[in-house]
């Protein structure tokens, strides 16, 4: 495995990586750190107090080094000690959060005034203000969002279309105009998007973001140039910049460090998947928030499609209908910990993985060659779910409810969509398709695949790109 090096001193990159303060934002950085150190590189990670032991526990045995700054006090609304989304009371508190972050300007400054030389940074693209600092210090800014060049290729063409803002019904879809074969519909975006009030702060915060990524030198994208070539190509294309890095899948750079340990204290979910062979894995992440009465719904259809199934339910507040747990006590499992989701996808066990299509999760159940029941919540979730499903087939996805694509979803629908994905044809199909692209996944980020090349080409040019920006005053 060879080493990069900065053309300039011979010396190898120092990189700093500053995930924005979500489990789902921070984890696939952290996976990266871990790609950067196989190359020889140095990595300081940026962090908040609350958040630095899941990083440093993630990076245990690395060479990262990690360093927080911290968090706002005193936020309106923002409960004392909260320093993570998944934490927030309500996700309506979302952009109130997410704007206090440039407080933490004057704090992150002072920390590149006192690091080692940086070569460049990867800053999450939430962390708008971390430009204006790498053009103080005479940084390259690389931004990354987590999400899909489908995604991305998509929403632009919407706008472009005029699909977002037009006099159509919002669950009526429409044809694209550069992607002919893909229709959307407004409620495949999210409101914030569809009708912009230029006074909120949505506005202003996602003026801030796309103005601050525009600006920067590149993106580091979680992806893989064979899952979606004509997209990335279509952003490539679109884009202010043509650096753009698929480096992708990150879940893949984890390695398996734990492995004695967690076989040593296994977990009682683990022992319960030990015994079964056909599960239905079922998670919409860390943040979605689902009624009273359609979490009744999921949990009914669940119980009468007869499948065994894992649910972990994250949200203390969920409560699920009297006496479920212990009618379906033989072939279902609720866990309500942090679970360690990769190794239950991995599972031999686990056919399939209700999700809420985040885009980690996505690749997560892609890797681990598991077929996807999508049930989409928020952000581009709608969007990944169009991929699951009509792109590149790995997945079903839930009826909706009286054709649209939000709203509740009764048990009926439920059922109907988990007994096909774990039983009917469709569901086979999918597996077939999951399992072909696991295989493609790996050898992407294999040495000369696709992302390693990629993640070569990103080491050299943002090295040669900070290299000829001239002097700077961080460190020696």
């Amino acid at each position: 495995m060879g080493s990069i090096r900065c053309e300039q001193d011979s010396s190898t990159p120092h990189v700093l990586l500053f995930p924005f303060m979500a489990k789902g934002h921070t984890i696939p950085l952290l996976d990266f750190a871990r790609l950067l150190l196989r190359r020889n590189a140095s990595v300081t990670v940026v962090t908040t107090p609350a958040n630095r032991p899941f990083a440093t526990e993630s990076l245990h045995n690395t060479g990262a080094s990690i360093v927080d700054i911290p968090f706002p006090a005193n936020v309106p609304e923002i409960p004392a000690g909260v320093e993570s989304t998944d934490k927030l009371p309500s996700m309506s508190l979302f952009y109130k959060f997410t704007t206090a972050t440039v407080h933490m300007q004057p704090h992150f400054e002072s920390v590149l005034e006192n690091l080692p030389r940086v070569s460049f940074m990867v800053s999450d693209g939430f962390l708008w203000w971390t430009l204006h600092s790498a053009s103080k210090f005479g940084i390259q800014r690389l931004v990354y969002f987590g999400m899909s060049a489908y995604a991305e290729a998509v929403s632009r063409e919407a706008v472009i279309s005029g699909i977002i803002y037009g006099p159509q019904p919002d669950d009526e879809s429409v044809k694209l105009n550069r992607f002919p074969w893909i229709r959307l519909s407004k409620n495949d975006v999210e409101p914030e998007f569809r009708n912009p009030d230029p006074k909120s702060l949505s506005f202003e915060f996602n003026m801030n973001v796309f103005s601050s990524a525009s600006q920067s030198f590149g993106m580091v994208v979680n992806s893989f140039y064979e899952l979606e070539p004509v997209y990335i190509d279509y952003v490539k294309e679109q884009s202010d910049h043509k650096s753009y890095y698929c480096v992708g899948p990150l879940c893949l750079a984890e390695d398996q460090r734990n492995q004695l340990s967690v076989e040593s204290r296994k977990p009682t979910w683990m022992g319960w998947l030990d015994k079964k062979q056909e599960v239905l894995y079922v998670a919409f992440g860390s943040q979605a928030e689902i009624s009273s009465e359609q979490l009744k719904e999921i949990a009914i259809g669940l119980e009468e499609s007869v499948v065994e199934f894992m649910w972990v339910i994250r949200k203390k507040e969920w409560e699920l209908p009297q006496g479920f747990e212990e009618r379906v006590e033989k072939r279902g499992i609720i866990v309500r910990e942090w679970v360690d989701q990769r190794e239950i996808l991995r599972h031999e066990a686990v056919k399939g993985f209700l999700s809420h299509c985040g885009w980690n999760s996505v690749l997560e159940g892609i890797c681990a060659g598991v077929p996807i029941l999508a049930w989409p919540m928020m952000a581009e979730q709608h969007l990944n779910a169009k991929m699951v499903e009509e792109e590149i087939k790995v997945g079903l996805r839930v009826d909706k409810y009286h054709g649209s694509v939000r709203g509740l979803v009764k048990r009926e629908g439920v059922m109907k969509m988990v007994k096909e994905l774990m039983e009917g044809e469709k569901g086979r199909e999918a597996r077939k398709k999951v399992t072909q692209l696991a295989e493609t996944a790996r050898k992407a980020v294999a040495e000369d695949g696709s992302s390693w090349r990629a993640l070569d080409s990103m080491l050299v040019e943002a090295c040669k790109k900070t290299e000829s920006s001239g002097d700077r005053s961080n460190g020696v």
